[in-house]
C-alpha cells in the first residue's frame, strides 16, 4: 500500500468517524474525540501529500458515488503540497482544541456552544474537506468538495451565535461571500468543460490549447474572482475580518492558515495547469490586485486594535504577497524566462508555507489570551508576559515570522520575493513596457508592506504582552492549558524549521514546479546551509544569520554581566517625566501607537474622530473629563458594498412580487425557463 493510499485511508476514516462524535459521544469525551479525529485527518493529509511530493502518483474513479457524474480523485505533486500544509495546520488545531472549551461549557453542554454535537463533528469534517479539495480530478468532484468545505466551515463560524449576536452577522457575510465565490468558480469550470467537451481536468488540460482566446480569458478571469474571494484579496476580503474574528480561534487558524491557501491552489490549477499559462496581461492583473491587497491589508492591520481582526487583515496582506509572486512568475513564464519565473514561484510557495506556520501560532495564541482573559482589545491588554510566559514566547515566535525580520521564517520568503522582483528590473528581463513599469511598483509595494508589517506586529506583541496590564482581566490572566500550549508549540516548531532550514522544504518543490507549464523544475534554489539562487545572483544563509544574532545577544549579555562585577549596583525608580511611579495609563496603547500611521495614511484609511469634553457643573470653564474615540472603518467595504446591498434588496423586493401563491403561474415560469434554455442550447450548439 503506497504512502498516498495510506494517508487517504486515514483521511476517509477520520471523516467517516466524525458522525460518531454527533451520535454516540458524551459531553466530556466529545472534545477529545473530535480532536483525535482531526489529528488523524491531518496526519493522513501529511502522509498523502508527502507521498505525492516524492513522486507517488495516485488516481481513482468511483462511477456511482455522485449523481449525473463520476467522482474522480487524482493526487499529483501540486495536490500534495496543499495537502501537507492543510494537514499540518489540522494537527496543530486538533491538539489545541482539546483544552479550548471552558470547564463550565463541558459541564453544561449548551446545545449551541463549541461543545455541541454539530460543531464537534464538523471540525474533523472541515479538516478532511480542506485536505480533499486538491485531490479532485474533475469539475463535479471539485465543486462538491468545495461546497462541503464551505458548509462545514460555516457551521464552525456560527459555533457561538447564541452567545454573541455579532457571530450571526459574521456568518451571514461569510455565507454570502463564500457562495458568490462558488458561483464564479462554477461558471469558470462549466465554461471550460463545455468548451473542451469533457469535465475531467485531464480532458480540459488536453483541449486547452485549442480553445478560443476569449473563452480561455473569460474562464481565467471568473476563476480568479472566485478563488481570489476565498484567498481574501481586495475588494472581496470583507468576510475575513468578520468570520476569522468571531469563529473559535482554532477554527480561525484552520481558515486563515489553510483554507485561504486553496484560493492560491485554484489559480495555479486553472491558470497554469489546466490552461497552460496565459498571456502576460492575465498575470499583470493578478500582480496589480495582489499588490493592492498586500498594502491595504497591512494598513488595516496596522491600525486595528482587535487582535483577531488584526490577524485577519494580516492574512489579506500575506496572501497578497503570495499572489505578487504568482503574478510576477506568470509574467516571466509568458515571456519565456523560466529560471526567473521559477525563483518567483518558489518565493510565493515558500511564503504561503511560512504564513501557514506563523498564522497558526498567532491565532492559537490569540485564542489562549481570549480564553484566559476574555479580551481581544489590545488597548485593554498588556502585562501578559508574566502570567502567560509560555504563550508569550510561542506568540513571539509567530510575531517574529509575521514581521518579516530575521531570524523569523517570514524573512526568508520575503527576501526571496524581493530578490526575484529586483532582478526583474534589468532591461534584459523586462518582457515589455507594461512589465517594466509594473515590476518597480511591485518592489515598492512589497517593501512598504514589509515595513508596515514590522510596525503592526511590534504593536501587537509589545502592547498586548509587555509592559503592565491595562485592565483587571489582563491582570488576572493565567497560563493556557497544556494541550493548547502543545498546539501552539507545534506551529512554533514549524516556524523555526522553516526559518533555519528553508532549503529542505524548497528542494522538495521541484516536482511541483514541473506540473506548472512554463516554469519547470530548474532547481531555482540550491545549497544546504546556504541558499544559492541558480537563476540570478544572490545567496543567503538563514542558519548563519540566526547563529550570528544569537552570538551577538550572548556577547551583549556577557559584557553586561562583566561590567556589573566592577561597578556598584544601585536600585532606583524608573525616570517618568518628573513623576515617581509609572502607571498603566502612561503606557502606549494600540491606538496611540498607530496614530502616526493613521495620520500619514489619512486619505486611505479615513479615520473618524470623536472628542467628548465634560465640564464641571459649577463652572463651564473647568473641564472635568475629556474622552477621545477613534474608529477606522474599512473604506473599501463602506464605498462598494452598501450600493450592492441596496440593489440586491431592491431586486429581492421586486422578485417577491412574482410569488403570489399561484401554482399555474409557477408552472408557466418553469415552461418559459425551459424554452429559453432550449433556444440558447440550439443557438450555441
Amino acid at each position: 500500500m503506497s504512502l498516498v493510499s495510506t494517508g487517504l485511508a486515514l483521511l476517509a476514516l477520520g471523516a467517516a468517524a466524525a458522525a460518531v462524535v454527533a451520535l454516540f459521544s458524551s459531553v466530556t469525551s466529545r472534545a477529545r474525540l473530535s480532536a483525535a479525529l482531526t489529528c488523524l485527518v491531518g496526519l493522513g493529509g501529511v502522509l498523502a501529500g508527502s507521498g505525492a511530493l516524492a513522486g507517488d502518483a495516485w488516481s481513482r474513479t468511483f462511477p456511482h458515488l455522485l449523481p449525473l457524474s463520476e467522482a474522480t480523485f487524482v493526487v499529483d505533486p501540486l495536490s500534495g503540497l496543499f495537502m501537507i500544509l492543510s494537514g499540518g495546520v489540522a494537527i496543530a488545531a486538533g491538539v489545541y482544541s482539546v483544552g479550548y472549551p471552558h470547564a463550565d461549557e463541558l459541564q453544561d453542554g449548551a446545545a449551541g456552544g463549541m461543545v455541541s454535537r454539530t460543531v464537534q463533528s464538523a471540525l474533523p469534517l472541515f479538516a478532511a474537506t480542506l485536505i480533499a479539495v486538491p485531490t479532485a480530478g474533475n469539475a463535479t468532484t471539485f465543486l462538491v468538495l468545495w461546497e462541503l468545505m464551505a458548509v462545514a466551515s460555516l457551521v464552525l463560524v456560527l459555533a457561538e451565535h447564541r452567545a454573541r449576536p455579532e457571530v450571526g452577522r459574521a456568518g451571514v457575510w461569510y455565507a454570502a461571500m463564500t457562495h458568490a465565490g462558488v458561483v464564479a468558480i462554477l461558471l469558470s469550470l462549466v465554461l471550460l468543460a463545455a468548451a473542451a467537451g469533457d469535465e475531467s481536468f485531464a480532458g480540459i488540460r488536453e483541449a486547452a490549447s485549442g480553445l478560443p482566446p476569449a473563452t480561455r480569458s473569460a474562464a481565467f478571469l471568473v476563476a480568479f474572482a472566485g478563488f481570489g474571494s476565498k484567498a481574501g484579496l481586495v475588494p472581496l476580503h470583507v468576510w475575513l475580518p468578520r468570520a476569522h474574528a468571531e469563529a473559535p480561534s482554532y477554527v480561525s487558524a484552520l481558515m486563515s492558515a489553510a483554507m485561504v491557501n486553496l484560493g492560491v491552489y485554484g489559480v495555479l490549477r486553472v491558470g497554469f495547469d489546466l490552461l497552460g499559462g496565459g498571456p502576460q496581461w492575465w498575470w499583470l492583473l493578478v500582480l496589480g490586485v495582489a499588490a493592492a491587497s498586500a498594502l491595504y491589508g497591512v494598513l488595516q492591520a496596522s491600525v486595528a486594535t482587535d487582535l483577531k481582526r488584526l490577524l485577519a487583515y494580516s492574512t489579506t496582506e500575506n496572501l497578497g504577497l503570495v499572489f505578487v509572486g504568482v503574478g510576477a512568475s506568470g509574467v516571466f513564464a509568458a515571456a519565456g524566462d523560466a529560471p526567473l519565473s521559477g525563483v518567483l514561484m518558489i518565493a510565493a510557495v515558500l511564503h504561503m508555507a511560512n504564513h501557514a506556520a506563523f498564522k497558526t501560532a498567532l491565532f492559537l495564541g490569540a485564542g489562549s489570551v481570549l480564553r484566559s482573559t476574555g479580551l481581544r482589545d489590545l488597548d485593554r491588554m498588556g502585562g501578559l508576559a508574566r502570567p502567560m510566559p509560555i504563550t508569550t514566547v510561542l506568540v513571539g515566535i509567530g510575531a517574529l515570522g509575521a514581521s518579516g525580520l530575521p531570524p523569523g521564517n517570514g524573512f526568508v520568503s520575503e527576501w526571496l520575493l524581493l530578490q526575484g522582483l529586483i532582478h526583474s528590473l534589468s532591461a534584459a528581463s523586462a518582457p515589455d513596457v507594461a512589465s517594466a513599469i509594473a515590476m518597480p511598483v511591485a518592489v515598492g509595494a512589497v517593501a512598504l508592506t514589509a515595513g508596515l508589517g514590522v510596525a503592526t506586529f511590534v504593536k501587537a506583541f509589545g502592547v498586548g504582552f509587555l509592559a503592565r496590564p491595562r485592565s483587571e482581566e489582563a491582570a488576572a490572566a493565567t497560563e493556557a492549558p497544556r494541550s493548547m500550549r502543545a498546539g501552539m508549540a507545534l506551529a512554533a516548531a514549524a516556524c523555526a524549521a522553516l526559518a533555519l532550514a528553508p532549503v529542505a522544504f524548497v528542494r522538495s518543490l521541484d516536482e511541483v514546479l514541473a506540473t506548472l507549464p512554463g516554469i519547470g523544475a530548474q532547481e531555482p534554489v540550491r545549497g544546504a546551509v546556504q541558499m544559492r539562487l541558480s537563476a540570478i545572483a544572490g545567496s543567503m544563509s538563514p542558519l548563519l544569520i540566526a547563529v550570528g544574532l544569537a552570538g551577538g545577544a550572548v556577547l551583549v549579555v556577557a559584557l553586561v554581566r562583566l561590567s556589573r562585577g566592577w561597578r556598584p549596583r544601585r536600585t532606583a525608580l524608573v525616570w517618568g517625566c518628573g513623576g515617581t511611579r509609572l502607571s498603566p495609563r502612561m503606557q502606549y496603547t494600540a491606538t496611540a501607537y498607530a496614530e502616526p500611521l493613521t495620520r500619514v495614511f489619512d486619505d486611505v484609511l479615513g479615520p473618524e474622530h470623536d472628542i467628548d469634553v465634560t465640564h464641571h457643573v459649577e463652572s463651564q470653564y473647568l473641564v472635568e473629563s475629556v474622552r477621545y474615540r477613534q474608529r477606522v472603518s474599512d473604506r473599501l467595504e463602506a464605498r462598494l458594498y452598501p450600493p450592492l446591498l441596496t440593489a440586491a434588496t431592491r431586486w429581492a423586493a421586486r422578485a417577491r412580487g412574482l410569488q403570489n401563491g399561484s401554482v399555474h403561474r409557477y408552472l408557466a415560469y418553469g415552461l418559459v425557463g425551459l424554452l429559453v434554455v432550449l433556444v440558447v442550447v440550439g443557438v450555441t450548439a
